[in-house]
């Protein structure tokens, strides 16, 4: 692996355990945190922080990796037969389906629908019981994914 790579794939692992952090947390105890919450607390708060997180710091180390893990899985496929090929092309499959394919396909709809109701009403209550669920399990998913690609990236480094 020559240095240029090198570093991408230094900074892809270093961005995916980033990523897989944040969403530890969220699963872990943030969410668990906000569902012991009055439903209207709960939907306001996280109302909120689906708002915040909209931010150039975020976006840098949650895009900034998929970026990474695009040229990188390029990079893998030009160089198939390399020892580290499988390895970065899996690491970026799993970063960019488990975290952006996840994201866009479950997790944004979720907060969508949650954005769209009133904080105090029956509806979102309603909606509150199964966002807490669903939202929490695929962003579980969203967890698991980059730490993989962590270990598949820094495997790819030795």
């Amino acid at each position: 692996m020559d240095g240029f790579i090198f570093m991408l794939t230094l900074a892809a692992a270093l961005g995916s355990g980033i990523v897989a952090g944040i969403f530890y947390g969220f699963s872990s105890f943030i969410m668990g945190a906000l569902g012991k919450l009055p439903a209207r607390e709960g939907i306001a708060a996280m109302q909120s922080i689906n708002i915040v997180v909209i931010n150039p710091v975020f976006f840098l180390a949650f895009f900034g990796t998929a970026a990474l893990a695009l040229m990188l899985g390029g990079y893998a496929v030009a160089n198939w037969g390399t020892t580290e090929a499988g390895l970065l092309f899996f690491g970026a499959l799993f970063y960019l389906a488990g975290c952006i394919g996840v994201t866009i396909a479950f997790n944004v709809p979720l907060n969508n629908r949650l954005a769209a109701v009133e904080p105090a009403s029956p509806e979102g209550a309603e909606l509150w019981h199964h966002y807490l669920v669903a939202w929490t399990r695929w962003n579980t998913v969203r967890t698991v994914a980059p730490s993989v690609s962590l270990v598949l990236f820094v495997l790819a480094m030795v």
